[in-house]
């Protein structure tokens, strides 16, 4: 069973799309929006690498205000070419210093393989250029992701790199060692 956390308390104008309503939101959003006068400068100096997962409220969960950090996200939190140029840009351009890297328990990605993309292939008559990077280990895809940002030559700062497993049934991190 799914279910929604958040119900939008007005419905939907016109054609009742998510996007719609979502685009109405942020009407209602904009017209009490005062500008806070900050700059794209993380104000804690650290990136979060998350996966794209809807449970996991990174601000809530971290105790983070708007402003504090950069966020990349991805299906896994996986760090891949991509996530590597958002953290190059965010530590050379924008002065961030530290990473952390929040998978978390029942990814999506656990129950696919590779074979996804061959599946892909058949349908669309072209095989995606990117890897899935599914995993059956979330502990050891951690460590894999810590490794890849710790040797990237892009990074300027890979002494703080941390990682973790989200539990979202309970809410709580659990801090994953590099060395396991």
């Amino acid at each position: 069973m799914s279910t929604s956390a958040h119900l939008p308390a007005e419905p939907a104008a016109s054609n009742g799309t998510v996007t719609e309503r979502l685009i109405e939101a942020n009407q209602r959003y904009a017209s009490k929006f005062t500008d806070p006068g900050m700059d794209a400068r993380p104000v804690l100096q650290v990136a979060v690498v998350a996966c794209m997962d809807a449970r996991l409220d990174l601000h809530a969960a971290l105790g983070l205000e708007l402003g504090d950090c950069h966020t990349i996200r991805n299906a896994g939190g996986v760090v891949t070419d991509d996530v590597i140029r958002s953290l190059t840009i965010s530590q050379r351009a924008l002065g961030t210093r530290s990473v952390i890297l929040i998978h978390h328990t029942g990814c999506g990605l656990e129950s696919l393989t590779e074979d996804f993309r061959h599946e892909i292939e058949d349908e669309v008559g072209q095989r995606p250029a990117w890897a899935v990077e599914a995993f059956r280990d979330v502990d050891q895809d951690v460590r894999q992701s810590m490794q890849r940002v710790r040797t990237s030559p892009f990074l300027l700062h890979t002494e703080d790199v941390r990682g973790f497993v989200f539990d979202v049934t309970t809410g709580l991190l659990r801090e994953i060692d590099p060395a396991v």
